[in-house]
């Protein structure tokens, strides 16, 4: 993984009753990455997908298949989203008590590991945990809804790059990015965008321009 800025589109905000062209016009309209939210019910307010629905995904992704589990526990499900072709699995440091050993699990099944942290977390909560993740993700909501208002997290972002180092850990920011608020994330040192609405409103597969349109506008709004 490079370090350049990956727009990562979630498809929680696509038409659910057609997903395999919603992920090929994504893709086709210069997406990175497809990120996938995977919620519980219980560690957020939301249930999603599954392993069988993650599986079903996998054979239209082309790029990267960026699968992020808002669940608890996390640690039973490793080997289903590895085996339903997760290219990146993210876990909450807030999921349980051994990140270790689930960042451990995650690359054991051959996928990059990722940890994620909710807005009230504080960056220093993964320090002892960077020489075991690929990525870390960085909620600038509250997890558990698309749509929601961006939580300003520059300084966290910050102090993450700052305790990265020269280690080849990318940050990622999910949660309210659009063309205003993405340039202050890549500017404190985010990595990979994740955004949902703003991708994903007023298009469809009928008309993917509308997505390609968007992701230039988040792209141009970075490039400054």
């Amino acid at each position: 993984m490079t370090r350049s800025i990956k727009i990562a589109p979630s498809i929680l905000s696509a038409d659910f009753a057609n997903f395999g062209a919603e992920i090929r016009a994504i893709e086709d309209q210069g997406a990175d990455w497809v990120h996938v939210d995977v919620m519980d019910g219980h560690f957020v307010p939301n249930l999603t997908f599954g392993p069988p629905a993650v599986k079903a995904f996998r054979p239209h992704v082309t790029t990267v298949m960026d699968v992020h589990l808002m669940i608890a526990p996390v640690d039973p499900y490793i080997e289903a989203y590895a085996e339903a072709g997760a290219d990146v699995l993210t876990a909450h440091i807030e999921a349980g008590p051994h990140p270790h050993r689930t960042l451990q699990a995650i690359r054991a099944a051959g996928m990059k590991a990722g940890i994620a942290l909710n807005p009230g977390t504080p960056a220093e909560s993964v320090e002892h945990l960077l020489d075991l993740t690929d990525l870390i993700c960085v909620m600038t909501v509250n997890p558990g809804f698309g749509g929601q208002k961006f939580i300003d997290m520059t300084a966290k972002i910050a102090r993450l790059r700052e305790m990265i180092g020269d280690r080849d850990v990318l940050i990622e920011i999910d949660g309210g990015v659009d063309p205003t608020t993405a340039p202050l994330a890549v500017d404190a040192g985010a990595d990979v965008l994740v955004a949902g609405s703003a991708v994903f409103k007023g298009g469809s597969v009928d008309c993917p321009d509308v997505y390609g349109a968007n992701m230039r506008a988040i792209r141009e709004a970075v490039a400054g």
